[in-house]
C-alpha cells in the first residue's frame, strides 16, 4: 500500500538517489542517474511534501514524521535555496559513480545490467552537469578534476560482472567520451572560476542547520572547537610524556607513526584489529548488535582519497559481509609519499581506525540500522550522527580503558580527535573567510602532525564536502546527550542502554537525538 509517508519519502530519495542506493541499499535506484538538470531539480523540489500530522499518542510516529520533515527541508535548502548542483561538481560526480555495483548484493548478471544502464545514462547526465555547473569556484573545480580522474581510472579497471563484453565495452566507451567533456569543462572552470571557494557563513549555517534539523550557531560551535582543541592537545602532550618524559611531543609521535607494517601487511593487521575491537566491544556490552561478518580489503579507485571506509550490508539488502577498506600506496608513489601515507596505519593508529570503522563504530551501527523500525529510519541517515557516532566510539574506547589505557593508543585517539577538530574549525574558517586553504593545511601539520600528501588530502576533503565538519559536531552532540541521560536516568544509566536507545533511532539528525531519552 502506498501511503502519504511513502510518497513523501520517495520524493526525498529521488533527490538523493546515489546515497539512497548505496547507504540504504534501495536498489530500485539501480541503473538510475538522478536528473540534476535545472528542470529535473525543479521537478524534484515540486514533488516534496509538507509537514505531516503525527498521532498525538504515538511517540515513534512523531519522531519519524519530524525526521521526514527535516529531510524535506534539507532538500529544499540544498537544491532550492543554495543550489549546490550549480556550485559543487561532487554532486554530479557522485551521481555517476558505479562502484556500488561491485558489491555482491544481487546476482552478477543483474548488477551488470544495472551498471550498463547507469553508464549509458552518463552522456545525458554529463550534458546536464555542463549546463548547470555555472557557479563553481576554481578550487572546487580543481577538486572535481581529481574526482573525475579517479572515475577515469575506475572505468579503465572495471571488473567483469558477466560475459556480455560487447555491451560492457560500448557502455564504457560512451561513458569515457562523456567524462572527457566534463573533464574539459571542469578544467576551464579551474582556470577561470572564483578563487574563493567559500559558500559564506550564512549559507554554511543554513546548510548545516537544515541537514541536521536544528539551528546552528557557527560562532559558538567554532568557540567550542577551540576549547576541544586545547583539551585534546593537553591530552596528547600528557600521553606522550608518559611514553618518554624527556622527548618532545613531536618526536614521540614520529616514533609511534614509524611503527607500521609495509603495504602488504596493512590488510592483515587490520583484520587482526577487527577481531580485537569486536571482542572488546562484546565484552563490555557497548552495542546492541555485533552479529554479521566484517571483512577487510582495499578502497575502490573512486575512494582513493579516503584513509579508511566501511561499506556495510545496507538495511534493504540481503545480509552479507561488510567491508572495512583502507587505501594502500599506489605503484607510482614516491618513497617519501609512501612512507608518509603508511604512517597513518601505524599499529595504534590503525587500532583506533578499526574502532571507528568496525566495532563499536560504523560496522556495529550498520547492524543496528538493519533492525531499525520503519522505512524512514532505515533510509534517511544523518551525516553528523553517522560520523559522530564512530568518532565518539574512539573517545569511548579511551574512556573505557581499551588496551588498559596504553598511552600510545591514547596518543592516537588524541591525534584523531585533533584531526576532526581541525576539520570542524577549517570548514567554518574557510567558509566564513576566516581561514585560507593554506591556513588549514598548516593547522593539520601543526596540530595533527600530518605531513605532505596526508595534510593535502585532509585539506582537500574540506573543500570537497563542507559537512566534513560533522565528525566533531556529531560527537559533541552525543556527549551532550549522554550527560542528559545520566542526569535523567540516574542509577539506571548504563552505556549499553544509552547506546541502544540512540541506535534504535537509526541515524537521526542531531536535532532529534533527544528522542532517544524519551524512548529509552
Amino acid at each position: 500500500m502506498i501511503t502519504s509517508d511513502t510518497a513523501r519519502l520517495r520524493a526525498v530519495t529521488d533527490l538523493m538517489a546515489a546515497v539512497t542506493r548505496t547507504d540504504a541499499g534501495r536498489h530500485e535506484y539501480d541503473g538510475v542517474v538522478q536528473d540534476l538538470s535545472a528542470d529535473g531539480v525543479r521537478r524534484g523540489l515540486a514533488a516534496l511534501g509538507g509537514p505531516g500530522g503525527p498521532a498525538a499518542d504515538d511517540h515513534d510516529h512523531d519522531h519519524d514524521q519530524r525526521q521526514l520533515a527535516a529531510a524535506e527541508q534539507a532538500m529544499r535548502v540544498r537544491f532550492g535555496e543554495l543550489e549546490l548542483h550549480r556550485y559543487d561538481p561532487a554532486v554530479h560526480l557522485d551521481n555517476l559513480d558505479v562502484a556500488c555495483y561491485e558489491r555482491e548484493y544481487a546476482p552478477a548478471a543483474e548488477r551488470a545490467v544495472a551498471r550498463r544502464a547507469h553508464l549509458m545514462a552518463w552522456p545525458d547526465a554529463v550534458d546536464a552537469a555542463i549546463e548547470v555547473l555555472d557557479r563553481v569556484p576554481a578550487p572546487l573545480a580543481e577538486a572535481g578534476l581529481g574526482a573525475a580522474r579517479r572515475l577515469v581510472g575506475h572505468l579503465t579497471a572495471l571488473p567483469a560482472l558477466d560475459a556480455d563484453e560487447v555491451a560492457d565495452r560500448q557502455a564504457v566507451e560512451a561513458a569515457h567520451t562523456a567524462l572527457h567533456r566534463l573533464f574539459t569543462h571542469l578544467g576551464r572552470l579551474a582556470r577561470t572560476g572564483d578563487p574563493n571557494p567559500a559558500l559564506g557563513g550564512a549559507a554554511l549555517a543554513r546548510l548545516a542547520s537544515a541537514t541536521e534539523g536544528c539551528e546552528v550557531d557557527l560562532t559558538a560551535l567554532a568557540a567550542r572547537a577551540e576549547t576541544e582543541r586545547d583539551t585534546w592537545r593537553a591530552r596528547l602532550t600528557e600521553a606522550c610524556s608518559r611514553i618518554d618524559p624527556n622527548a618532545p611531543t613531536a618526536e614521540v609521535i614520529r616514533r609511534i607513526q614509524a611503527d607500521h607494517p609495509g603495504p602488504q601487511g596493512v590488510l592483515g593487521l587490520a583484520a587482526e584489529l577487527v577481531e580485537e575491537t569486536t571482542a572488546w566491544t562484546a565484552e563490555r556490552g557497548l552495542v546492541p548488535h555485533l552479529d554479521g561478518e566484517c571483512l577487510v580489503g582495499q578502497t575502490t579507485p573512486t575512494q582513493g582519497y579516503q584513509v579508511a571506509t566501511m561499506t556495510g550490508a545496507a538495511p534493504y539488502e540481503p545480509d552479507g559481509p561488510s567491508w572495512f577498506r583502507v587505501t594502500l600506496p599506489g605503484p607510482d608513489w614516491t618513497d617519501d609519499r609512501r612512507a608518509q601515507w603508511l604512517a597513518l596505519y601505524n599499529r595504534t593508529g590503525l587500532a583506533n581506525i578499526a574502532l571507528h570503522e568496525a566495532a563499536p563504530g560504523h560496522f556495529s551501527h550498520g547492524r543496528a540500522l538493519r533492525r531499525a523500525t520503519g522505512d524512514i529510519r532505515r533510509t534517511l541517515q544523518s551525516p553528523a550522527f553517522v560520523e559522530g557516532w564512530a568518532h565518539y566510539c574512539e573517545q569511548l574506547a579511551a574512556e573505557e580503558g581499551f588496551r588498559d589505557g596504553d598511552p600510545a593508543f591514547v596518543v592516537s585517539v588524541a591525534r584523531d580527535a585533533l584531526l576532526r577538530i581541525t576539520r570542524l574549525a577549517g570548514v567554518i574558517g574557510v567558509q566564513t573567510g576566516a581561514m585560507t586553504p593554506a591556513d588549514v593545511r598548516h593547522r593539520f601539520t601543526a596540530d595533527v602532525h600530518l605531513d605532505g600528501p596526508a595534510a593535502e588530502m585532509a585539506a582537500y576533503r574540506l573543500l570537497r564536502d563542507p559537512m566534513t565538519m560533522s565528525y566533531t559536531w556529531g560527537k559533541l552532540a552525543i556527549l551532550d546527550l549522554r550527560d542528559r541521560a545520566r542526569r535523567r536516568w540516574g542509577p539506571e544509566f548504563d552505556l549499553g542502554r544509552f547506546h541502544a536507545a540512540m541506535l534504535a533511532l537509526g541515524a537521526p539528525p542531531l536535532g532529534l537525538l533527544g528522542s532517544a531519552l524519551d524512548g529509552g
